[in-house]
């Protein structure tokens, strides 16, 4: 079975996490840790196959980020941040970071954190699996698994994920912005998508400037062509 380490320092918070995590799982093993130090001792002897943590620990406000870049130099294990610093400003910074997802607290519901974290579990057991190819975009749109461009991962967040899976699916036609919004959880609304897609035009420009495959169709949404 999977392992997963949830590293929060307020105790109710990691026992509603380990909650929902046992629940979404059964069977999964889940080991709790509620500080720095403790997060980096138990990274340095397991291997995870995810972590869930905070970014404030303790009087430590930023203990989550010298955590995750533990975690990179060790196993590049995939992270979810779960912290009620804003998104906003965040999100952005998490990404850079490696961390596959992000979710603000007292904004999101079980079902919200469940689906994140199992899609998470399912890439984790696809990213292994050999490419569909070096010289296209390789990706299983009902797994969502991380996404390869090039033969080297796109860093993007589920939702974008989510977002790029619908657009190859249906490459070469115009995907609209209705239909996109059935696979967002929150914000939809056009400009909401819009930075989605910005992002994941991004993602693929670090590793290849030229790419150029989304296209814009104004006024009815976005299309992937070869």
């Amino acid at each position: 079975m999977p392992r997963v380490a949830v590293i929060e320092d307020d105790l109710p918070t990691s026992n509603q996490l380990r909650s929902w995590i046992e629940a979404a799982k059964p069977g999964i093993v889940v080991d709790q840790w509620f500080s720095r130090d403790e997060a980096e001792a138990a990274i340095a002897r397991e291997r995870y196959d995810l972590v869930v943590l905070d970014i404030e620990l303790g009087r430590e406000r930023h203990a989550g980020v010298a955590i995750i870049n533990a975690i990179n130099k060790k196993h590049a294990t995939p992270v979810l941040v779960v912290s009620a610093m804003p998104a906003t400003i965040y999100r952005s910074i998490m990404k850079a970071l490696d961390a596959w997802d992000y979710l603000q607290k007292a904004t999101f519901e079980e079902a919200d954190f469940t689906d994140t974290f199992l899609e998470i579990l399912r890439a984790v057991k696809e990213r292994d699996k050999p490419a569909q190819g070096a010289d296209e975009l390789a990706m299983d749109p009902l797994r969502q698994r991380s996404p390869t461009w090039r033969g080297q991962r796109i860093n993007l967040p589920l939702t974008a994920q989510r977002i790029l899976a619908a657009l190859f699916a249906r490459r070469g036609q115009v995907v609209s912005y209705e239909e996109l919004y059935e696979v967002v959880k929150s914000g939809r609304n056009r400009d909401n998508i819009r930075k989605h897609v910005s992002t994941i035009r991004d993602a693929f420009r670090e590793i290849d400037p030229a790419f150029e495959c989304i296209e814009n169709v104004p006024m009815r949404g976005f299309r992937w062509a070869d």
